[in-house]
């Protein structure tokens, strides 16, 4: 492992070395392998090394004595020679990239699906997805066995929704009942995610800037498998398949976010939260158990709500809540 100054290319040893004759100024190679506990020719090979990187110089009066070269300009050089590098090869990259988009414009066919193996390698192409992605990332998300999600990643959604990403999220209603199901949805609707819930959707899908798509494919007992596909009418389906599962799915909402608060005697938080889940299609008794309410507080509060909204059904309540938007529509 290198020290502090390993990113310019010194390792520990000549780090120390160049610690030393800072603080000593200048010293004999004898002196210098005593302060560091290192045989002579180690020495010496460090100290020459830290010559030809500007960092020390021999004397000129006293031949055998080493001076450190001052710290402030010496490093800077480094430093600037670093950045100048680092500048190069980002250049390099982004010509390669538009190297690659001028290549797959028109590509071969058999380049525009790829077949990932192993639960690693799926999760790895998962995650340079998100990185990658720089307008929009489009879920589907079941309750089934988890290769990827578009819940499962917090790091990378975070990451993603700070640089701008907008994220699109289809969950099967059986993901809000997962032991952590609902606190994963309200962290991503406080992000700032829009999520909608649906009772089944027909496969897994991660969609990228509408030009990059991931889809486990479900074996049984064999490695988990995915396919990627690049720009192409097949990928043009998958997103047609996740349009019409977003239209026909309804918006998920939580009181948490305070999106829907409102005041002077309508519905409070807990409310909305409570309407939203069985407009998701959950039972009093599941809505209850994952608020960790009392069953009879949820069905007194239903009531409370369908005297305020005053109707007597559960059906009028439904559609009273998208008139007055105590849901999103």
């Amino acid at each position: 492992m290198g020290g502090l100054l390993g990113a310019i290319g010194l390792d520990e040893g000549q780090e120390s070395a160049y610690r030393a004759l800072v603080a000593l100024g200048a010293a004999e190679v004898p002196d210098l392998a005593h302060r560091l506990t290192l045989p002579v020719p180690q020495t010496e090979r460090a100290l020459r090394h830290l010559e030809r990187q500007g960092l020390a110089a021999r004397s000129s009066a006293r031949p055998g004595r080493w001076v450190a070269a001052p710290p402030g300009v010496a490093l800077d050089a480094l430093l600037t020679r670093q950045r100048n590098e680092l500048e190069q090869a980002e250049l390099a990259a982004a010509l390669l990239a538009q190297e690659y988009r001028a290549e797959a414009s028109e590509p071969a066919v058999h380049d525009l699906v790829e077949v990932v193996t192993g639960a690693s390698a799926v999760a790895h192409r998962f995650h340079q997805l998100q990185l990658g992605a720089v307008e929009e990332v489009c879920a589907l998300v079941t309750g089934g066995p988890q290769v990827v999600t578009g819940l499962e990643n917090e790091a990378d959604e975070r990451a993603s929704v700070v640089r701008g990403v907008a994220y699109r999220v289809v969950i099967e209603r059986e993901v809000l009942a997962l032991p952590t199901g609902i606190r994963e949805a309200g962290t991503a609707l406080a992000r700032g995610e829009r999520i909608r819930v649906t009772g089944q959707v027909p496969t897994k899908l991660v969609i990228a800037d509408r030009s990059l798509a991931l889809v486990p494919l479900t074996t049984r007992g064999a490695e988990p498998t995915a396919l990627v596909v690049h720009a192409s009418g097949l990928l043009e389906s998958l997103m047609g398949l996740f349009e019409a599962v977003w239209r026909e799915s309804l918006p998920l909402r939580l009181g948490s976010t305070g999106s829907a608060e409102e005041s002077g005697g309508g519905p409070d938080a807990t409310d909305l939260e409570i309407l939203t889940l069985l407009l998701a299609g959950m039972t009093d008794a599941s809505v209850a158990k994952h608020l960790e309410l009392g069953l009879r507080t949820v069905q007194r509060r239903v009531k409370g709500l369908m005297e305020l909204a005053g109707v007597t059904t559960r059906l009028q309540l439904g559609w009273h809540a998208y008139e007055r938007g105590w849901v999103a529509r």
